[in-house]
């Protein structure tokens, strides 16, 4: 229970003593509660919530989370925090809290009316978007500016590729190290949070977009680049791997027979494709091929070069089904009609149709969960990610599917958590300011009506979202999932005007 009553100056002036932990986050208490008072800052007090706060510290139950503005100013036992009359309380017994979630492999946020709340509604309070353009730099923007509700966004340059790709504009063609170089400082001109680089850049190009990325400090992450082994790349500085591509390949007893035939194949730029479909079955059959010895040496260098993957088996499941698996899924009513058809067009590109088919991809897709639980296990960091805008991988809903996934691969319901909370900031060099529930962090928070750790379906059931300290209770959320379903089924040119624009839709 609230045990005292305050008003709102002499609870703050509580926090100028009670503040140890702003304290030891580099906030004077005293500065913040006078600043706050001044300024006539929010207070959100959660109490009575079960704290799980996203390192590897016990739950903590009967806590309460005090928050001033847009970050957490307090963490401790319900019974110990003033009541404040003008504080808004947020009834957290019987609840679970958890810091906000980060969907670290997103696209599309400049669907302003679709997309945005369909994160926020889901829990998902930061996304990596990993194709910048014109359209998802303005929308970045006014969600900066508190214009636009949307969760964070941490945008990646236009993709940059070589001078063949599967991609068409805005991608970024590069064929020469001038050129790689050029394209980098476009990305930081744009202020794109990191460079987004593609499969089929040559050797000298992605030297050049590495060093040049390092002169400027600006990360870098993305496809593998076929032209390069995994772990040059990884030497190289690239931050991240997307979608498992060629790791079954680096821990395979075949890996250097099937890298010597991508090595003599070129790029055709009359059938670009080509190359990745061979890529993809070879990857296929190397999964079959596993070695743990190459594995582990795989793994070390990973590891040892701070290199991340990000499997986005949600978006991997989807095309290791037949083309009409997900057809039925109820969410599709909060997707437009312009990106249902483009779904179903390029999703039977993918798809297996025979027997044959359908029971190698399903094989494939169980040796990539058994990968990544291996390489968890050997100490590789990795985030969880979903791909969405690909076919029936949705904003926001598709990350509880990606939590699933990381438990079936072994890492079980608190690393799962901690995958796309405490790691996603890790990686995003915003530790000291995110991705666990302290005192300094901000004041991003998903409460749960059941605990994620006994069972890592419960992040699905969210009674309350936190997103820069504004609370969005349960009718909130459902009125932003009713306003999303209307905006899905108004004409395409109402609900979608800007971004039916750009011929390309999702970078995968």
């Amino acid at each position: 229970m609230l045990r005292v009553e305050a008003n709102r100056r002499e609870f703050l002036r509580w926090l100028t003593t009670a503040g140890a932990g702003l304290a030891a986050a580099g906030i004077a208490p005293a500065v913040f509660a006078q600043e706050a008072a001044a300024a006539g800052t929010d207070v959100v007090v959660v109490t009575g919530a079960t704290v799980v706060d996203g390192t590897d510290g016990p739950a903590r139950p009967h806590s309460a989370v005090v928050l001033v503005g847009d970050r957490i100013a307090w963490v401790g036992p319900a019974a110990e925090v003033p009541r404040c009359g003008s504080a808004r309380v947020v009834d957290g017994r019987g609840r679970y809290l958890v810091p906000g979630l980060w969907d670290m492999h997103a696209h599309g946020i400049d669907y302003e009316q679709l997309w945005p709340p369909l994160f926020l509604a889901n829990g998902v309070t930061g996304i990596r978007e990993m194709q910048g353009y014109d359209e998802n730099r303005v929308t970045r923007d006014k969600i900066a500016r508190g214009e636009l509700l949307g969760p964070r966004v941490v945008l990646a340059s236009a993709i940059i590729d070589g001078p063949v790709s599967l991609l068409g504009p805005p991608v970024t063609k590069v064929a020469n190290a001038a050129e790689a170089r050029a394209a980098v400082r476009t990305a930081i001109a744009q202020r794109s949070d990191f460079v987004k680089v593609y499969f089929y850049l040559p050797k000298d190009a992605f030297a050049a977009i590495a060093d040049e990325c390092h002169r400027h400090g600006l990360p870098f992450a993305g496809h593998w680049p076929y032209r390069l082994r995994q772990l040059d790349a990884a030497r190289a500085g690239q931050r991240s791997f997307e979608h498992l591509f060629g790791l079954p390949i680096a821990t395979s007893s075949r890996r250097d027979e099937f890298l010597a035939r991508l090595d003599a194949t070129p790029f055709d730029p009359n059938a670009p494709r080509g190359f990745f479909n061979l890529a993809r079955e070879l990857d296929r059959q190397a999964a079959q091929a596993y070695d743990p010895a190459t594995a582990a040496r795989h793994f070390a260098g990973l590891d040892a070069y701070d290199s991340w993957l990000s499997p986005t088996f949600t978006v991997n499941r989807v095309i290791s089904r037949p083309a009409d698996a997900f057809a039925h899924d109820p969410r599709l009513k909060y997707v437009s009609q312009d990106i249902r058809d483009l779904w179903a067009d390029r999703l039977p590109l993918f798809t297996p149709v025979t027997p044959e088919q359908i029971a190698q991809q399903e094989a494939y897709f169980q040796a990539q969960l058994r990968l990544v639980g291996e390489a968890h296990r050997a100490g590789v960091g990795i985030l969880g990610g979903t791909d969405c805008q690909n076919p029936y991988v949705f904003p926001g809903f598709s990350l509880h599917d990606e939590l699933d996934f990381l438990v079936e691969a072994g890492l079980g319901p608190r690393r799962a958590l901690q995958a796309v909370t405490r790691d996603a900031a890790a990686f995003l060099g915003r530790a000291d300011s995110a991705g666990t529930i302290a005192p300094g962090k901000v004041a991003d928070l998903v409460l749960l009506d059941a605990d994620p750790l006994a069972d890592i379906r419960a992040v699905r059931r969210i009674n309350t979202v936190v997103t820069a300290g504004r609370v969005l209770d349960r009718a909130a959320l459902d009125r932003m999932l009713a306003d999303a379903e209307a905006a899905a089924n108004r004409p395409m040119d109402a609900a979608n005007a800007r971004s039916v624009r750009l011929p390309v839709h999702g970078c995968c």
